[in-house]
This record gives structure tokens, C-alpha cells and sequence, in this order.
């Protein structure tokens, strides 16, 4: 059957603009990693597999906390579709990892986001982009921008406002340290420790910003506001902090540009 792949991405610059009820706010560009990506696709279940919803594939979770059941369960409750439960009652879904967990490269977004649209393609049902957006907010803040799969966008609000922005797509060279990172405790860090939300003219000059420019220009503490709770809260970070090298969501992953960009 079909492979469908489910890109990377980065985080050229992330600021926090705000809150929203418990939700931080944000203003970020995130950029396509091309050469980085987990493949999706549908393989038949054996009778013995039973009807219970099943993963295959290199995943620590359970099968209810991972973000393509949760994608599922989400497009069910919006659809009603019998088509989808029954193609999972007799598909697993398989998937190649290749993108690290708890990295800040968007794996699990990513992967929930191309679930949802081979769902749409596979069983024809007619949803956009927008609606597809609107049912992966719901799954996850990153998932509106896979949806939408554009090389580089701004995305704000809590994810849910996601706008091309059109400039050449860059390589990266990118690490990622063994070190797991819950997104939650480096936000709760900021809240407590580094809360300083940039306001609207800064917002509107960094969205105007190249990429190139921006990594050009800022320092990986300038970029990535949750670079100094991440540092505060996982001390062994600072051990693999390269200069020249950005912090890419939450981490643990560090980027720079590969030194054969043009532009």
C-alpha cells in the first residue's frame, strides 16, 4: 500500500506572545526538514490481531497516548465515519520512525497530521484542509501546520493560525541529544522564571524576517524563548549547546544551517 511521509520541522525562531486561558500564545516561523521524515502506511491485520486499534512501529507509549490514536478518536467523534472504524478494524497502521521523540522536530504532530489526511485521501471523505487543521488542533498545537504542509509558515495563536511564508526552503544539519523533554515542564519553567512576552511590533517585524536572516542575526537564546527554562530545567543540555546552533520547540534538538545554502 501507499507510504506517505510525515516531515520534520524545525522551529526557526519560537516567542511566546502571550496566554490564553492555560495555553501560551506564540509567534513562530516553522520550516519543512525535507531529508527528515517517518513514513506512514496500511498494512491488513491478521484475524488474530482482533479489532482493537493497532500501531506498529518503534513507539515507547501506549497505543491511547500516542498522537495517531488520538487523531483517530478525534476524527471519528468529527466524521461518525463507518468507513474509518471499518478500516482500522481491519488495518493496522504502520509506521518507520526516523524522527527522534521528545526532540522538538514535530515527530508525533507530524505523524498525526498525515494519518489524518491519508484517512481523508483513502476513504474519500471530503474533508479541507481547514477542517483537517481544525480536528488536529484538537489532537495537538503543531498538527494545523503538517496539515497544511507548506515548506515555511508563521504559526500563532496557540498553533491554530498558520500562514505561508514564502522564501527558499533551507538544509540543516540537526543533533539531538539523548535527553527526553516534557514540553509542559519547560513552558511551566518560562511561566515561573522567564515570562516576558514580546508585543505586537516585534511580533510583525520577526514574521516579515527571512529565516536565513533570523539565524544569521539572532543567538539561540534571541530565537527560541524556551531555550533558558529547557537550559534551567535539563542542566546537562548546556553539555551539547554548540555555537552557531539553534534550539528547535522545546527540544532536545539543536539545528544550524548546512553550510551549502544559497540565498
Amino acid at each position: 500500500m501507499k507510504k506517505y511521509k510525515a516531515f520534520a520541522k524545525v522551529n526557526i525562531f519560537l516567542k511566546i506572545t502571550g496566554m490564553r486561558d492555560n495555553y501560551h500564545e506564540i509567534v513562530s516561523r516553522f520550516m519543512k526538514v525535507d531529508d527528515l521524515y517517518d513514513e506512514l502506511f496500511f498494512i491488513p491485520k491478521s484475524e488474530l490481531d482482533g479489532e482493537k486499534f493497532q500501531i506498529v512501529g518503534n513507539f515507547s507509549c501506549e497505543t491511547k497516548q500516542n498522537t495517531i490514536y488520538k487523531a483517530y478518536i478525534a476524527l471519528k467523534k468529527a466524521t461518525s465515519s463507518e468507513a474509518l472504524e471499518n478500516l482500522m478494524r481491519t488495518h493496522a497502521i504502520k509506521v518507520e520512525k526516523n524522527i527522534p521523540a521528545f526532540a522538538g522536530l514535530g515527530g508525533g504532530s507530524s505523524d498525526a497530521a498525515t494519518y489524518l489526511k491519508m484517512c481523508n485521501e483513502i476513504l474519500h471523505l471530503g474533508l479541507t484542509l481547514h477542517e483537517l487543521a481544525v480536528i488536529g488542533l484538537g489532537v495537538g498545537a503543531d498538527v494545523p501546520f503538517f496539515i497544511y504542509d507548506y515548506e515555511s509558515a508563521n504559526v500563532s495563536g496557540i498553533g491554530e493560525v498558520v500562514e505561508q511564508f514564502d522564501e527558499p526552503l533551507l538544509s540543516f544539519d540537526i543533533f539531538t541529544p539523548n535527553i527526553e523533554i516534557s514540553t509542559p515542564k519547560v513552558y511551566k519553567s518560562y511561566r515561573e522564571n522567564f515570562y516576558n512576552p514580546i508585543d505586537k511590533s516585534q511580533i510583525e517585524s520577526l514574521k516579515m524576517m527571512r529565516s536565513q536572516e533570523v539565524l544569521e542575526t539572532m543567538s539561540a537564546n534571541e530565537a527560541n524563548d524556551l531555550f533558558a527554562p529547557a537550559l534551567k530545567e535539563y542542566l546537562e543540555l548546556k553539555n551539547y549547546s554548540k555555537e552557531n546552533y539553534f534550539f528547535s520547540g522545546s527540544g532536545s534538538s539543536f539545528f544550524k544551517i548546512k553550510e551549502d545554502n544559497n540565498g
